[in-house]
């Protein structure tokens, strides 16, 4: 069992929120306000763990470095940066880990540094540094090796050093020590191999390090143009999804967890590490209203590359719903019965079956990120206009049809009324390029289905008995995804019809500002169990109250989600009946989501 002593924990697990974020642009760390690193793959965002405590107290692996000794911690991020600082007070002084990766231009370098500083008083201080290679199924040794130890698994090497004394046993290494005020500590843990040397890291070169990865923070940040109300909530969204940007291919992951539950003790567990095509056009909307071009061009061209190589021939149609970080389209889902999942929480699931459904809302959503580059960022190109047809001519052939929907359900086909918005959303914006900048189109084609699909959401997707669009047609069930179609200027943000939708939701689907995705009593969705509030239901909801003119009620939502971010800033995929923070954390979708309803509405507060 973890020998971890504060925050309470339940069964040896902290609360998901209790975490924070570092990364490097290539892989995360999950670290608790106890100082246990309890989260952690190597070289990369959905590499197999190294620590997986977070899925399994026992055997999942962890980086414990505390107080040895009673205390309470305080926890925060170096202002404007991903440095985190986790802060241990006891009754004989104050002590902080200083935890980071720098963000190297060295091929394969990756390095996690924790630092520690005494900076009032004394403290005593231990460590634990216990990996399990590959979610804890493959063994691995440790030995000595000049002034480093070695973890050497079959696939991965990784060497620690430490400026402290250590010992090890056949698995592990751990140490005891004292510091007094001024004094510091350096655990370096790197990834070794054939290409990349083993490397020490005394004192001089961590605070070296320390320096560097803040301004590589700062300069990043100092590109924002955002000037608004919640400047610093904005920014720490910001920084959160550039820490969810794997830098060689500029893909972004939905979250850089597997397996957090949406219910404790259920089974909605799933693995987010991949690049679901459904965010980007939240991501290219997001990045260039904060000014970040570069990071929209990068997954711009990501996305352009799948694009260019659709035509998989597969029922879902010539796109995935997600990719491997590299591109790749294998995600083949699987279950670790060995682990015990977060507090109990099984299945412990890696890869995801859903990329292999049928979800038609992804191609309004690529598009529609088409769209928003073409207009903000570069002129599309003709190749990739090319493409752009080819997959509109698809849409048009194929948005008549049941699929899985954005919820990903796992309970059959049904026809949503998201996914039938935007396929709308899909051609219209492609007849908006093509006139915008004299494309060849077939645009009697695309028009008449455009209109085709309008008219069959207003007679199919309204339901007269809730006066309300629901979730699916000939159908009385409501569904949060709907609150988009202001978003996506399908339908006019004043529009009676529109707020009868929103006055429904509001009494059915929203608590507190938290929002609902839908009720799976009245629509099952083929899994047991109940779920939190989506989050970015409840930013949606904030802008579609703003863009309705109800700005009183919108800033009020708004600051009511605030509260329910974790001491950082950083918010889950749900909000439990607590308030407590569920699903894969931190979740990418819900800071896009803020970052547009925080710009939206400050815009309209003027």
């Amino acid at each position: 069992m973890s020998g971890r002593q504060q925050p309470a924990t339940a069964a040896g697990y902290l609360p998901i929120a209790e975490h924070g974020l570092i990364g490097n642009l290539r892989t995360v760390a999950l670290v608790g306000t106890d100082g246990t690193i309890d989260w952690y793959c190597c070289p990369s965002f959905d590499a197999p763990s190294v620590f997986a405590s977070i899925l399994d107290a026992d055997r999942g692996g962890s980086f414990e470095l505390a107080a040895d000794a009673p205390a309470k911690t305080k926890q925060f991020y170096f202002p404007d940066t991903n440095v985190l600082i986790t802060r241990f007070f006891t009754e004989d002084g104050v002590g902080e880990i200083q935890d980071f990766m720098p963000v190297s231009g060295e091929t394969g370098r990756h390095r996690l540094i924790r630092r520690v500083v005494c900076v009032r008083g004394s403290i005593p201080f231990r460590a634990r540094v216990a990996p399990r290679f590959d979610y804890a199924r493959q063994p691995h040794t440790v030995r000595r090796h000049a002034d480093q130890t070695l973890f050497e698994s079959a696939d991965l090497t990784l060497a620690l050093t430490a400026t402290v004394q250590v010992e090890h046993d056949s698995v592990d290494v751990t140490a005891s020590f004292k510091l007094l005020e001024g004094e510091s500590a350096v655990f370096a843990l790197d990834r070794v191999g054939d290409d990349v040397a083993p490397r020490g890291c005394p004192h001089a070169e961590a605070e070296q390090e320390f320096i560097s990865t803040v301004a590589y923070w700062r300069r990043w940040l100092s590109a924002s143009r955002y000037r608004g109300r919640w400047r610093e909530t904005v920014h720490r969204s910001a920084l959160t999804l550039k820490l969810l940007t794997y830098a060689p291919t500029g893909a972004i992951v939905a979250a850089p967890t597997t397996s957090l539950p949406e219910q404790i003790g259920g089974e909605r567990n799933w693995d987010y590490r991949y690049v679901w095509i459904r965010d980007a056009a939240f991501c290219v909307y997001a990045l260039l209203r904060l000014g970040f071009t570069g990071e929209a061009e990068a997954f711009m061209r990501f996305l352009a590359d799948r694009v260019t190589r659709h035509g998989n021939g597969c029922s879902s149609g010539p796109l995935q719903v997600m990719y491997g970080i590299d591109g790749r389209t294998g995600l083949t889902e699987c279950e670790l019965d060995h682990l015990e999942g977060y507090r109990g929480s099984t299945p412990v699931r890696i890869g995801n079956a859903a990329a292999q459904q049928l979800q038609l809302d992804i191609y309004g959503a690529l598009i529609d990120s088409v769209y928003l580059y073409d207009k903000w960022g570069q002129p599309i190109s003709s190749d990739h206009w090319d493409a752009v047809c080819a997959l509109v001519d698809w849409v048009c052939d194929h948005w008549n049809q049941p699929d899985e929907g954005i919820w990903e359900t796992r309970g059959g086909r049904k026809n949503f009324l998201y996914s039938r918005l935007m396929c709308w959303v899909a051609i219209e914006r492609a007849i908006r390029m093509a006139n915008h900048h004299g494309l060849p189109a077939n645009m009697p084609h695309w028009a008449q289905t455009r209109d085709g699909i309008y008219r069959k959401i207003m007679r199919r997707g309204w339901s007269p008995a809730r006066q309300a669009f629901v979730q699916h047609e000939d159908d009385d069930v409501l569904d949060a995804a709907v609150l988009m179609m202001p978003l996506t200027k399908f339908i006019s943000p004043t529009d009676p019809k529109w707020l009868a939708t929103l006055d429904a939701l509001t009494a059915d689907l929203v608590s507190d500002s938290l929002v609902y995705r839908y009720d799976p009593a009245a629509s099952p969705d083929g899994l047991r169990g109940a779920e939190g509030t989506f989050s970015i239901c409840s930013f949606w909801y904030v802008e579609a109250l703003t863009r309705a003119g109800r700005l009183d009620e919108a800033r009020l939502a708004f600051e009511k989600m605030l509260t329910y971010a974790n001491h950082l800033g950083l918010y889950a995929e749900q909000v439990g009946h607590t308030g407590e923070q569920q699903g894969n954390f931190p979740q990418a979708f819900t800071h896009f989501a803020l970052i547009s309803a925080a710009f939206n509405l400050d815009r309209a507060l003027g």
